[in-house]
């Protein structure tokens, strides 16, 4: 029987054990992208016969218990049964959230299933040679906001986020979210997480840079790697800086891949429908979308 307990600080390395087992690219099955998201979607966890079971709120219907992807030991089909038999004794019905698209048919062909795609949840997904050099026609725009900041802020510096500029980083974000709210709950669950991180940096196995203009903060990125792919969780920048989103991206990832040359992939996540954000991520042309889908188990 599956017994699930809170995702805590203290659970994150049994949970990251698992999600080596894995290499589907999607944001979900990050440490990152699971805690950030823990308290919105209700997550919990339990760990049977090696296998990591991951329960919350379905992302389509908040009101649905839905369940991720099974990751371990077991079989597919044996995890897919000791779900189903757990939503048998709790009474409700099984249902497989943000599945990856390259599981489908193997789920489907030995389940009965209704499939639907989870619409504004896809992660992009790029490849990071492109993402290092910025060269062709079709990155002519980054390359000119690069040197427009280069031009305009001769005097700045970036280096990676440690405890002697934590609290510099800190005081950034805080100001920075008191001037850019957006009333929406997944806005407001993004800003409260990104301040926990921050406040508990030293407990994530994450990497990040800080960038200074004139000695003062104006930006900053955590990431995570898994695998070959590096995931960007959060990125924050003053953009009354031409030019600064532009040239911090670049500098974080050319820094991450100098550190860590077997990367082939950079996962900007979703846009979670935010206009912006969908222009922003389809500005630095995506090798593909990793669409994810819920699986209603029939």
């Amino acid at each position: 029987m599956l017994h699930f307990k809170p995702i805590i600080l203290e659970s994150l390395s049994e949970i990251n054990h698992y999600f080596q087992y894995q290499n589907y690219r999607t944001c979900d099955f990050t440490i990152g992208g699971l805690f950030m998201w823990a308290s919105y979607f209700k997550y919990e966890y339990a760990v049977f016969k090696n296998t990591l079971f991951i329960k919350g709120l379905s992302e389509i219907n908040v009101s649905d218990t839905a369940f991720s992807i099974p990751i371990g030991k077991l079989s597919m089909e044996d995890s897919i049964a000791c779900l189903n038999d757990f939503c048998k004794e709790k009474k409700i019905k099984l249902i497989l959230s943000a599945v990856p698209e390259q599981i489908i048919d193997t789920i489907q062909n030995k389940f009965s299933t209704t499939c639907t795609k989870l619409e504004n949840w896809s992660d992009y997904l790029y490849d990071i040679q492109a993402l290092t050099s910025l060269s062709g026609k079709s990155y002519n725009k980054k390359r000119n906001h690069i040197n427009k900041f280069l031009q305009l802020y001769s005097n700045y510096s970036y280096s990676e986020i440690t405890n002697f500029n934590l609290s510099d980083t800190i005081s950034f974000f805080q100001k920075y979210n008191s001037q850019n709210v957006k009333d929406t709950p997944i806005f407001q669950q993004e800003a409260m997480m990104t301040n926990f991180i921050l406040n508990h940096y030293s407990d994530f196995n994450f990497i990040g840079i800080c960038l200074k203009i004139n000695n003062d903060v104006a930006g900053f990125i955590i990431g995570e790697i898994l695998h070959d792919t590096l995931y960007i969780h959060i990125n924050k920048a003053d953009k009354n800086y031409e030019g600064i989103y532009e040239f911090m991206n670049k500098a974080f990832i050319v820094e991450t891949i100098r550190n860590y040359p077997s990367l082939k992939y950079v996962n900007l996540e979703e846009d979670v429908g935010d206009e912006g954000l969908r222009k922003s991520k389809l500005s630095y042309h995506p090798v593909t979308l990793l669409n994810k889908y819920n699986l209603y188990f029939n």
